[in-house]
């Protein structure tokens, strides 16, 4: 099972085959409204990747994968949930030892020291093990249908009327992935996908050719389009997003760093950090397109799922200076009170469901803890 990613340690980024990149701050930008500032960044190709074949992992998803296809079509759906939490508990003891120090100390970072993390920390494990049958569910297709509650569509279809077009930032959830795109399919919403070559599972050769495409192909059955986000051609990439919502499309993005040149990193409830893509904020910024957040839950386990699309996010507007004000550091100002607003959308949902967010904030600032280099291509499914 892949787990998501809760900080590397100096062993793994030695070994990786991931690309390294040099890692550059561009400016700490103040929102004087808010008592807090964002730091952008920007990122540069260091030393291009391996592209391994195969891994260990690969081995542990294909079996995983298997026997998740076998419950979904022969088992009857009362047994699934109890399946995932016996399957999530197989490797327990590894994960309590490799992962589970990283990961208590980014949840005590944003929730303080009163929280249960080893009970949050299975609930993940589990969560992450249903979100995986979840997939084998649609992928057989055999007589499940789960009910799928949409909130907050009356603001996205208002903000379409104005002919710009919508960008939803999506949270990393467990349920984000299938059911999310496959809420706002089923209300009628057309949606581009902004994605990675690595969207998947698994980031070798073997992967990207077997284990990574069950899940695209489920995917796309609810989306209208896919881009595939390569930072070689981020700017033809651009050039097609703006076409899009020229063309008053709704494009998906989610809330992962590794696409693009540049992101972001801001603070995270009681102590902790956390970094957000820059894409959508300047999007909003520079086009005046609508920026939603969207985080998808749960509610009971492959029977009642809610996905909640939020008011619009609009900044508190802010007069600009012709003495003193330049376009590029009003679009970054402008792009700082987005990154805000989705920040406290990501702090609300977590507060609500904790167990099933993927990826968590850091204990210590980006800079603190990675140096001039970055391994920036750890993906998570979006």
């Amino acid at each position: 099972m892949r787990l998501p990613w809760f900080g590397k340690s100096r062993r793994a980024d030695r070994r990786t085959s991931s690309n390294i990149y040099h890692t550059e701050i561009i400016a700490d930008v103040p929102v004087p409204e808010r008592g807090e500032a964002v730091r952008f960044f920007s990122r540069r190709l260091v030393r291009p990747g391996r592209l391994r074949r195969f891994s260990n992992r690969d081995v542990r998803e294909s079996l995983l994968l298997g026997f998740f296809l076998v419950v979904a079509a022969t088992l009857p759906l009362a047994s699934w949930m109890r399946i995932c939490a016996w399957s999530s508990k197989l490797r327990l003891r590894r994960h309590l030892r490799k992962d589970f120090p990283r990961y208590a100390a980014a949840v005590r970072a944003v929730f303080g020291d009163g929280v249960d993390t080893e009970a949050l920390f299975k609930g993940l494990l589990a969560a992450v093990h249903r979100r995986q049958l979840l997939l084998a569910a649609h992928i057989t297709g055999h007589g499940w249908s789960p009910e799928i509650r949409l909130e907050g569509l009356e603001g996205l279809r208002a903000a379409l009327q104005r002919g710009r077009g919508a960008i939803i930032w999506c949270d990393q959830f467990t349920a984000q992935t299938v059911i999310g795109k496959r809420a706002l399919h089923e209300a009628g919403i057309e949606a581009h996908q902004v994605s990675v070559n690595f969207h998947g599972v698994s980031d070798t050769v073997f992967g990207l050719r077997f284990l990574n495409r069950p899940l695209i192909a489920v995917e796309n059955r609810f989306l209208k389009g896919r881009v595939i986000f390569e930072r070689g051609d981020a700017y033809q990439v651009t050039v097609r997003m703006q076409r899009m919502l020229r063309e008053n499309g709704v494009v998906l993005m989610t809330n992962t760093t590794h696409s693009g040149t540049t992101f972001t990193e801001v603070d995270m409830g009681q102590s902790g950090w956390t970094q957000l893509a820059s894409t959508p904020a300047n999007f909003a910024a520079r086009g005046g397109t609508a920026l939603f957040a969207m985080s998808t839950f749960e509610t009971v386990p492959f029977r009642e799922y809610r996905a909640v699309i939020s008011p619009e996010l609009v900044p508190a507007e802010e007069p600009i200076s012709a003495a003193t004000g330049e376009m590029a550091a009003k679009n970054l100002e402008l792009q700082a009170r987005y990154i805000l607003l989705k920040r406290d959308r990501l702090l609300e949902a977590m507060k609500l469901y904790p167990e099933q967010m993927m990826v968590w904030a850091g204990a210590q600032r980006f800079t603190a803890r990675s140096g001039d280099t970055t391994d920036a291509d750890a993906d998570v499914s979006s």
